[in-house]
């Protein structure tokens, strides 16, 4: 299991899930596999970020 990370952090938490909710109702819509697991991170710098696994 190998995470793929999106290319950007967010300033919140917010920004992080408004970007995972869309990955997964993107995938939903426009008939794209759905990553097995979509999550929010935090970095070390307390930036948030995107990851999941296809």
């Amino acid at each position: 299991m190998q995470w793929i990370y999106w290319g950007k952090l967010y300033d919140t938490k917010f920004q992080a899930r408004v970007l995972q909710q869309r990955l997964e109702h993107d995938a939903w819509l426009y008939g794209y596999s759905t990553p097995q697991d979509i999550e929010v991170y935090r970095s070390r710098r307390g930036k948030y970020g995107v990851r999941f696994v296809l």
